[in-house]
């Protein structure tokens, strides 16, 4: 049996899903499917016909439309939760007390609270709880730790982070539920900025100091759409980051400064890894893998099946998410944002 118990064989891990929305037609879903000692073999949607239709087009076996069905089938030995963040701490907790191992999508949650309580009930049944900050396991980016670790740049100093978006956010009910705070934490930092912030982490190590502002340019609603960050690594490496999801400009920019030059990777763009030294410009090809989620999600197998680790953990996220929360404290506080 597998390194977690008789839920999960040595070969295969029999996966379910709870939530099959967009994340899963083709970031996710089919990892499952294509990774080495991974099946698929059940979903569930609160709406029947969605979770009907997605196992049909997706060759999936069993569809439900109630979680705990999904939760408690015994030809499922491992659950991803890719539901909306406000409702991943009941799903997780649910998960880990039916004795299943959880792989969760990102945010880990709305706040470091429910986070915190997630580890909690993994640590009490004993299992793994990974999320889906799947950039640590892209080529793209262990190009980029390559370069670091090798001293590529000399010794790191400092990273800056530019990130621009032209979105407008509807306000009220209707708004999508990512710029809605009670459902996801936050507006667009939340979504995409933890990436790059978990990213950080897995690249240079834990931030230790972080302080920040935030605020809202584009109208009433709740969601911040403008961040300003400072932080420290444990390593001594500083950092400065300025998010913007409300303006004319569109940027993706993470620039690694160090003694003997710089390496400058976009998070979420294709374009060439631009490594710069005192013999000049140097552009490294990085495309992503055409499943993004495919290579996390075969170190989560490899680790279920005690053939590997995962690099993301429940305890890696819940870094990123105190990071978030740093950020966005002030701004949640004085809107009355009370999401725990």
């Amino acid at each position: 049996m597998g390194r977690y118990g008789a839920g999960v064989n040595t070969d295969t891990v029999r996966w379910g899903i709870i939530g099959v929305g967009n994340v899963t037609e083709v970031k996710s879903g089919p990892g499952f499917q294509q990774a080495t000692g991974s099946q698929l073999v059940a979903v569930m949607r609160r709406d029947g016909a969605k979770a009907a239709d997605y196992a049909r087009r997706h060759g999936v076996p069993r569809w439900y439309d109630d979680a705990e069905a999904l939760i408690h089938d015994a030809e499922v030995d491992a659950v991803y939760i890719a539901t909306p963040p406000d409702s991943h701490r009941d799903y997780a907790v649910r998960v880990l007390a039916a004795g299943k191992p959880v792989y969760v999508e990102k945010p880990m949650a709305r706040t470091t609270a429910e986070c915190e309580d997630m580890l909690a009930a993994a640590e009490q049944a004993g299992l793994p709880l990974f999320v889906a900050y799947y950039r640590r396991a892209m080529p793209r980016f262990a190009t980029v730790k390559q370069l670091l670790d090798d001293g590529a740049i000399g010794q790191v100093q400092a990273v800056s982070v530019r990130a621009a978006k032209p979105a407008v956010i509807d306000d009220g009910a209707d708004a999508p539920w990512r710029v809605r705070p009670e459902i996801s934490g936050g507006g667009h930092f939340v979504d995409l900025a933890s990436h790059t912030l978990d990213l950080l982490d897995h690249l240079l190590g834990p931030i230790a100091r972080v302080s920040g502002y935030a605020t809202r340019f584009a109208g009433p609603t709740a969601a911040e759409d403008t961040v300003a960050g400072a932080f420290q690594f444990e390593s001594g490496v500083l950092g400065t980051g300025l998010w913007s999801y409300h303006t004319a400009e569109e940027r993706d920019e993470v620039r690694i400064l160090g003694s003997a030059g710089s390496v400058q990777p976009s998070s979420f763009g294709e374009e060439p890894i631009r490594l710069t030294t005192a013999d000049g410009e140097q552009q490294i090809a990085a495309p992503y893998p055409a499943t993004v989620q495919l290579p996390l999600i075969q170190t989560v197998v490899d680790e279920l099946t005690g053939r590997g680790r995962c690099p993301s953990t429940a305890e890696s996220a819940i870094r990123t998410a105190r990071v978030v929360d740093a950020l966005l404290a002030e701004y949640r506080a004085s809107h009355g944002l009370r999401l725990s």
